[in-house]
């Protein structure tokens, strides 16, 4: 590891040392806050994987529940039916706090099942289809928003990575190296300073 290109002198070691110090309490609460973001990610995961199950479950009954509707009512019936009705969705981007971090989520209200056709014109497979898919987007808007805030952590853990790697393979061995090397210089110039002065003791002393 190269070390730092400096004069080595007392002023400089100060320096390097209270460097180092920093680096080194940097480099623990950084490897804390990481440990931390891990664990906060893995929660996620479990709760996308759960919720994928759940998906899956209601995707083997939602789509099944339309077949038979489009079976029993016709496709053109069921697109004329399906032009009249309208629902409103509301997407709004909320503010998660997940590890001390405040991060971006999605929220979105869905609107009641209603079921806007008339009676006339219903059928229970319409019902069954209906209230099967609003549950399904019910499941996929929860899905999103888990899938955010896990995307955003994985984005955190990969960055407080790459500056615990930067401080641990990098900075802190610099300044190690450099500090050694500026107290052996010391060191190298205490013992030429001390024979200097006894052999012009000794000189002294002769004359």
């Amino acid at each position: 590891m190269a070390r730092e290109s400096i004069a080595p002198t007392k002023s400089n070691l100060m320096r390097v040392k209270e460097r180092l110090t920093t680096a080194e309490e940097g480099y623990d609460l950084l490897e804390q806050k990481r440990e931390i973001l891990v664990m906060e990610l893995m929660q996620k995961v479990e709760e996308v994987k759960l919720l994928e199950r759940e998906l899956d479950k209601r995707v083997s009954t939602a789509y099944p529940a339309m077949k038979r509707m489009l079976i029993t009512v016709g496709r053109e019936r069921a697109d004329r039916l399906s032009r009249n009705i309208h629902y409103s969705f509301d997407l709004q981007e909320k503010r998660v706090t997940v590890a001390g971090m405040n991060l971006p989520s999605l929220e979105v209200q869905l609107p009641g099942a209603e079921l806007k056709y008339s009676p006339a014109n219903s059928f229970a497979e319409c019902d069954e289809t209906v209230l099967e898919f609003f549950e399904l987007m019910k499941i996929l808007t929860e899905l999103a928003a888990v899938r955010t805030i896990a995307w955003r952590l994985a984005r955190e853990v990969r960055k407080t990575q790459r500056r615990v790697n930067a401080l641990e393979k990098m900075v802190i061995p610099t300044a190690k190296d450099t500090k050694a090397y500026i107290e052996a210089a010391l060191e190298e110039k205490e013992r030429d300073s001390f024979f200097s002065s006894k052999l012009l003791k000794r000189k002294a002393g002769k004359e």
